[in-house]
């Protein structure tokens, strides 16, 4: 198990996170010519964003799997499993989701622009989940933020020690290459490929500046502890440009020595340890029409342990009953390989046709339950209006499809035949809008909605009655049956709690 490297990669909009995965690929051997991930007609094989809206738009609004493997020095083999999430505040829900599934993150950060809004969201999500951070400052080789000033916006985002890997020598047109404090070697940009090895103080041609930035770095920051760094107490940083390709090498590198393996997941029954015997595993993400040609709908499982063997019956713990997986697929982007065995660590895809949600638990004894794959309150709520009334039933489908993937949220309301979506962001409903048009040739509007917010309800039955009893006009279910209240304002919740103590008004639902 020590040889699974499963890991995100996470930043803001426009930092590079693209052009850092494809990269990363290339590192690896699972790409040949860079360039293909954002490759034009038939060469855009390796892409990882592949909707419509995403190269429309240029950017990520879903998660990608990418798996590849990498040879050690010593001859040993390194499988890495790559997630490459959105990038726009918008999707955090399902980069929440994406980080259940990680033990570590690589985190992306423009060196131009620092630490953004958006990207400070990001790492507090990591640090919800006690996802282990390496920090990748990209762009070094253009004009922008001092070195020590991006160091010190990390240490106060994270509220971590930072320390530096790596050191960029120069910046902008100045920009030299990246001085590696591990091996005391400097990469040089493309086009130069001069190196100073076995350096104990930076070499002679390095400005006067420079070297003393780097005596201040060395002597300002304490060492790295891979056990801190292990336990989210400590984030190593790398300086580089994923477009030049330095400082690449370096960071996959980290990324096989440094990242944790495969680690323990929570359950109802307590923490589940890879080493166990029992295949178990966890649904954290479902994309449909991944293929539009053939409407094919894939869970994604994360194993979490035992050695699981293609043919083998397991549990989905929403079904009940077992289910043979007899095509489990391993992913490059949209390419796809037959998975005959993967161990705990592995991202495994399962075709399938609605028997697998997000949040279900695979098991070969169905007494196991992961959890911490949570449903949130939408911020945005809004009816939907059919342009052709006809096509309900598509409608109906196409909304269950894109709620169970975690897309939108989907409520149906007591009163009244209009359903209702709720999103965290904006673009989630421009996404929803192009995807019922692309993929299930429904066009629809989206109208002002009476509500403003969501809360689950919990509590006793007769109080959930006579709740509805008095409020049924502000009722709906979700996707699974569960009573919504739908608010109209943040006022409302807190009047309706004060008034019906015996109920729960939840922000949050476990999947």
């Amino acid at each position: 198990m020590s040889n699974r490297r499963t890991f995100a990669i996470i930043s803001h909009p426009d930092a590079g996170k693209t052009t850092l995965t494809e990269k990363l690929l290339l590192q690896g051997g699972a790409i040949h010519l860079a360039g293909e991930v954002k490759a034009r007609g038939a060469a855009r094989r390796a892409r990882s964003d592949w909707m419509k809206i995403e190269q429309q738009r240029g950017i990520s609004v879903t998660s990608s799997v990418m798996t590849f493997e990498k040879a050690n020095p010593d001859g040993s083999v390194i499988t890495f499993n790559l997630l490459d999430t959105p990038g726009h505040e918008d999707f955090s829900e399902d980069t929440y989701r994406t980080l259940t599934a990680v033990d570590s993150a690589i985190m992306v950060i423009d060196a131009a622009k620092g630490i953004e809004p958006q990207t400070r969201k990001l790492f507090e999500v990591c640090r919800l989940r006690s996802v282990p951070i390496i920090t990748f400052v990209n762009k070094v080789d253009r004009e922008g933020r001092s070195v020590f000033e991006t160091l010190d916006e990390v240490a106060d985002a994270l509220a971590l020690d930072v320390v530096p890997m790596s050191w960029p020598i120069g910046m902008g047109g100045e920009f030299r290459g990246v001085l590696d404090f591990a091996t005391d070697t400097i990469s040089r940009p493309e086009g130069d490929s001069r190196e100073f090895l076995g350096l104990r103080e930076p070499p002679a041609d390095i400005p006067a500046e420079i070297a003393e930035e780097i005596e201040l770095a060395q002597a300002g920051y304490g060492e790295f502890d891979p056990v801190a760094y292990r336990h989210g107490d400590m984030t190593p940083v790398y300086f580089g440009s994923a477009l030049k390709n330095f400082g690449v090498a370096e960071l996959i590198d980290a990324i096989a020595k440094y990242a944790p393996p495969p680690r323990p997941q929570p359950s109802e029954q307590g923490t589940i340890e890879p080493s166990g015997k029992e295949v178990t595993g966890f649904i954290f993400k479902v994309q449909a029409n991944m293929d539009p040609q053939h409407r094919d709908r894939i869970a994604f499982m994360r194993l979490v342990s035992g050695t699981f063997k293609r043919g083998m019956k397991l549990t989905p713990s929403a079904l009940g009953k077992p289910v043979a997986i007899h095509s489990p697929i391993l992913f490059f982007a949209q390419d796809r390989a037959i998975a005959d065995t993967a161990e705990p660590g592995d991202i495994v895809g399962i075709p399938n046709h609605g028997t697998l949600r997000v949040g279900d638990t695979l098991s070969e004894s169905n007494k196991v339950r992961f959890t911490g794959l949570p449903n949130f309150a939408p911020e945005i709520l809004r009816r939907v209006a059919l342009k052709d009334p006809t096509k309900t039933k598509q409608l109906r489908k196409a909304l269950d499809d894109l709620s169970e993937e975690g897309v939108i949220q989907v409520f149906y309301p007591e009163i009244g035949g209009q359903w209702i979506v709720g999103v965290v962001g904006q673009l989630q409903l421009d996404v929803l809008i192009s995807r019922l048009e692309a993929e299930y040739k429904v066009e629809a509007v989206l109208e002002a909605a009476p509500f403003d917010t969501a809360r689950w309800l919990k509590g006793p039955d007769a109080a959930l009655k006579q709740f509805a009893d008095f409020n049924k006009s502000n009722l709906a279910k979700d996707r699974d049956g569960d009573p919504v209240f739908m608010a109209r304002s943040a006022w409302d919740v807190s009047y309706q709690q004060e008034k019906n103590p015996d109920l729960v008004f939840s922000a949050t639902k476990e999947r």
